[in-house]
Formats: C-alpha cells, structure tokens, sequence
C-alpha cells in the first residue's frame, strides 16, 4: 500500500470564497495563538505544551471566541497538530545538530490551507459538501481511486483546490531486465546510457519576459492598494502556471522511464549545493532535477521498480570503454579518449553511472537521494 494525492480544482460562487478566506484567517488566528502560548509557556513557567494540552484548550476557546464554533472540530484540532508538528521537527534539528529554525508565526499570504482528518466532508458526482461551509464544486479530472485518509482545502492564488490523500494498492509492473543510467544535464534535461536524450522544456525561461514585466508593474504599486493586490495575483498566476508546466513535465518523463526499464540509476547530486553557484542556479532550478528524480523514485516504488544512486564523482571525466581519466572543461561537449572512444559527454557520463548502478545492485530495492 502506499499513499497518493489527488488534487482536484474547486469552483466556490463568491460567497464561499469569502467564507473560505474566513476559515483560512480563524485557522491562522488559532495556529499563532498556539505558538505564542507555547512560547510564553516555556519563558514563564519552563514548561513544554504538547499537542493535547492545548487540545483539550478548544471547548474554552469556542466560549471566549463564538465564532469558532462555526468551524469543524477535527480542522481545529488539525492546526493544532500542525504546530505540535512543527516544534517535533525543530527539537528534532536542535538534536542532530543542524541549524533550527524556530517555528515562526504565519501572515495573511503564508497560511494557505485547512484539513479535515476523518470526517466533516462528503462527495456525491461533482459537489463537495464541506461540514460549515456547504457544497462546493469541484471538477473531477481523473477518478479517485483507494480509501480516502484525509481531505485538505487549498489556497492557490486566487484559486481552490482539493486534495484527497488516499491510501491505494501498489500496481507492479511486469518484470524486466533493462537498466538504464541517467545523467542530467542543462543542455539536454537527461541523457541516458542508451544515447537518448530528454530535451529541456525550460518553463521558466521561456517565461521571463512576461515575469519581469509584471514584477517590473508590481514594484510600482502602492503598498495596500487595490491595484498592488490584481497585480500580485498576476506575478502569482504565471508562477504558478509555470510550476505547473514543470511538474507535468517531469510527471510525464518519469512516468515514461518507469514504464520502460527495470533498473533507473541516477547521480546522488548534490542540488542544495548546486544551486548556490549564481552562474547555474537559475537553469538548474528552471530544470527540476530534484523533482523529477523524487517523482522516479515514487513512481518505481509504486511499480516494483528500482531506483539506484552512485557517487557523482569523475562520471563525466572517466572514459566510458578503458577507464582512464579524460578531463574535460565544463564547456567541453565531446568526450574523446586516447583509447579511440568518441561519444558525447553526457553519454558518456550516463555509460559511467549505468557501470556503478550495476556494481552495487543487490536486489530491486529503491533507495533514497540526498537532495
């Protein structure tokens, strides 16, 4: 079994917009009023709150507040988790010795989303019934499939989404023995070992010029004008339209990969690392890398697949067919070996990360990139 999200478009009339923006502020409203108690809580009394202190705290707040009770318990219930989930992950930092981050308050723009974990909600074609707020539209794309865990509503911009987190039975494919190594690259978005080659959509950069105007008309506005606010849905939409171009993209190619080999190996990039270089950053981000190698993993996981990653050291600088270093610039195209081997680097690069896959593969188990 394993979990997936279908993640489906809502059509609210403007009045349930309204109340929606309405949830969404009480729900943000609560989540700080939760974090501060637990601030002043450890700075006054040197005591930690969990989750069910402060959950045992609503029935009071539905008193003091009235308006609350026109909010489903479990979503409530749900933002206190969310921070008890937060602090759970900053002491889990705090431990390993990495750098924190306290959980910080959310403004207006940041908190842009409510769950009902168990119940409060019901499907029937195409209307969704929301306990507290009524029947919605929604637009069924695809059909839904496995038992239904829990239901979130999300802010988008200027639009709604529903996202049904279902647990659903994984679908193996039929066994197969080819393997195939993938190096990816920005000239090419991947190269396999095959010689093949996944041309780069690059989303983003076809898309600049649109962005910079709008940031351009955005920069204008006043602060907490009605014009400032159309325009930052505008900035907001061709984001999130390319996002969304990059996503079906890697959606798609990965998908692809998996149903054509057995065996997927990939370099273990560091792309954190990677991005911090301001020459690439913006080409490597524009690209997905690491979206498209976590969709492959999902994707194989689900299809009894396996997924492998090798160190990405001297892959390109290794002759593919003698093993002798070969350096090469970044800007050196073509590999070309004193043994007599002429092929182009990425592929070149891609027979090395197939070699290693190969010496390390014990079995079709998928493991996880440090990305």
């Amino acid at each position: 079994m394993c979990r997936r999200t279908y993640k489906y478009r809502l059509y609210p009339t403007t009045a349930q917009v309204e109340q929606l923006d309405w949830t969404l502020a009480r729900c943000r409203e609560l989540y700080n009023a939760a974090l501060q108690e637990r601030r002043d809580a450890y700075r006054m009394a040197g005591k930690s709150l969990n989750y069910y202190d402060q959950a045992n705290q609503l029935p009071a707040v539905k008193d003091a507040r009235p308006e609350y009770r026109d909010i489903h318990s479990q979503v409530q219930q749900d933002v206190l988790r969310r921070v008890d989930k937060a602090f759970q992950a900053f002491f889990r930092r705090v431990r390993a010795g990495q750098t924190p981050g306290y959980p910080r308050f959310q403004g207006r723009n940041r908190y842009d989303s409510f769950t009902y974990p168990q119940a409060g909600w019901s499907l029937d074609g195409d209307r969704l019934t929301l306990s507290k707020l009524g029947t919605l539209q929604v637009r069924l794309h695809r059909p839904l499939d496995g038992a239904v865990k829990t239901l979130s509503i999300k802010r988008d911009g200027d639009q709604w989404y529903v996202c049904f987190s279902c647990e659903v039975a994984d679908t193996p494919l039929p066994q197969t023995d080819t393997a195939a190594g993938i190096d990816l690259g920005l000239l090419h978005f991947a190269t396999l070992s095959d010689g093949r080659t996944i041309e780069n959509p690059r989303p983003l950069r076809r898309a600049l010029k649109k962005l910079k105007r709008a940031q351009q008309q955005l920069s204008r506005c006043k602060r907490g004008s009605h014009r400032r606010n159309r325009v930052r849905q505008n900035v907001a939409r061709l984001h999130r339209k390319v996002r969304n171009q990059r996503a079906d993209f890697c959606h798609k190619a990965a998908r692809q990969l998996v149903h054509t080999y057995g065996t997927i190996v990939f370099e273990n990039l560091a792309v954190k690392n990677m991005v911090r270089n301001h020459h690439l950053a913006l080409s490597i981000s524009d690209a997905g890398w690491a979206q498209f190698v976590q969709f492959c993993s999902d994707k194989a996981a689900s299809a009894g697949r396996c997924v492998l990653f090798v160190d990405p050291h001297y892959t390109s600088q290794l002759c593919s067919s003698c093993g002798a270093i070969a350096r090469k610039e970044l800007s050196e195209r073509w590999h070309s070996c004193a043994c007599g081997c002429e092929l182009d680097r990425d592929h070149n690069a891609a027979l090395n990360i197939l070699r290693l896959g190969r010496s390390q593969q014990t079995g079709p188990v998928c493991r996880s990139p440090a990305l």
